[in-house]
């Protein structure tokens, strides 16, 4: 059983680790930006940044017996503003015919867009390498983020975006922005990207205005637009499942697909539930066949503390508004008889 909880300050070297693994905007390999990041959740999750929609919750995936950190996941409440706006690419075809020569041709065509009031994004979700596969730790990382967004939600917009990594090349390398970005800013991948994080005046001033026909480019990045690179497929169709579908959008610099869907209508967030933890425990061990138990992730949610919220993958039931759990999870919710519940599936 893992803890999913809010970030600490001691979790910095951890992260970092982590970080090391991704090396994203939304997780830089960079302890300053990290602790920047750090910083920004905890006064997220304590309220101290009054404007809900300026706030950004980091969770930390915690194997309880070690402490050890083994993933994390994010959630930006508004990704796209006046001072940064979110910037994507708009993906559309169009359509050309000489009556002449009799030509036609039909050319993918990316066209620069800007949001300055944006969705609320998930991202920044990376696993230990060590722990992938045990117990589907990436995806209560995923899920994670929909309780949340389904107990607070007037903090959240009413669209979700997530931002899929594409297909990169092995030294970490975008073609697409070799093949169009570098050409218009003169900066490598790492670097634009890098600067983007706390800049996006430059993509704005620099980038071409108006379309550009992906047909300029070679077979191998047409091919590539709006795909996932291999360590996303396995997100991509778990979005799917629950509601998301791709905008037709991709990211200015790697070319990675935007996915998105209304908050309303994302699976999880509909079949939320709340109710109290009842003095009785389920056996352990139990299973999810029998028919009345069922597998999902539960939290708790505190004013005040260390950890603001935890929460666990367990078997629950559900009667009378109170939620039945094993001791083995109240114990790691650290969850006291009649404490408020807060559940999702996790199917």
């Amino acid at each position: 059983m893992y803890v999913i909880r809010d970030v600490q300050r001691s979790d910095l070297p951890g992260l970092r680790k982590l970080a090391s693994e991704l090396d994203t905007v939304n997780l830089p390999d960079d302890e300053r930006h990290l602790s920047s990041i750090l910083e920004k959740s905890a006064r997220s999750f304590d309220g101290r940044i009054r404007d809900a929609f300026e706030r950004e919750y980091l969770f930390v995936m915690e194997e309880p017996r070690s402490g050890r950190v083994v993933g994390s996941s994010l959630i930006i409440a508004q990704h796209g503003t006046r001072e940064s706006p979110h910037i994507f690419f708009d993906v559309y075809e169009k359509e050309h015919y000489s009556h002449s020569v009799d030509r036609h041709f039909r050319h993918r065509v990316l066209s620069i867009g800007y949001n300055f009031d944006g969705p609320t994004e998930i991202g920044g979700l990376v696993v230990d390498p060590q722990f992938r596969g045990q117990g589907k730790p990436g995806k209560q990382l995923s899920y994670v983020r929909f309780l949340f967004i389904a107990m607070h939600r007037h903090r959240f917009r009413d669209r979700i975006l997530v931002e899929l990594l594409p297909r990169l090349e092995e030294d970490g390398r975008s073609p697409l922005w070799e093949a169009l970005g570098r050409k218009f800013t003169g900066l490598r991948y790492q670097d634009a990207d890098r600067l983007s994080r706390e800049n996006k005046e430059f993509i704005q001033q620099l980038f071409p205005p108006g379309e550009i026909y992906a047909t300029i480019f070679s077979q191998k990045i047409q091919d590539a637009i709006g795909e996932v690179g291999p360590e996303s497929v396995g997100a991509k169709n778990m979005l799917t499942r629950i509601g998301f579908r791709y905008d037709e959008r991709i990211d200015p610099f790697d070319g990675g697909p935007h996915y998105s869907a209304p908050t309303e209508l994302i699976e999880p967030i509909g079949r939320f539930r709340r109710g109290k933890l009842a003095p009785q425990r389920l056996p352990e061990g139990g299973t999810p066949s029998a028919p009345e138990l069922e597998e999902r992730l539960v939290a708790v949610e505190r004013a005040q503390g260390r950890n603001r919220f935890r929460a666990v993958r367990t078997l629950c039931t559900s009667r009378d508004a109170e939620i039945q759990i094993p001791a083995s999870a109240a114990e790691a919710l650290q969850a006291e008889d009649g404490e408020r519940l807060h559940t999702i599936p996790f199917e």
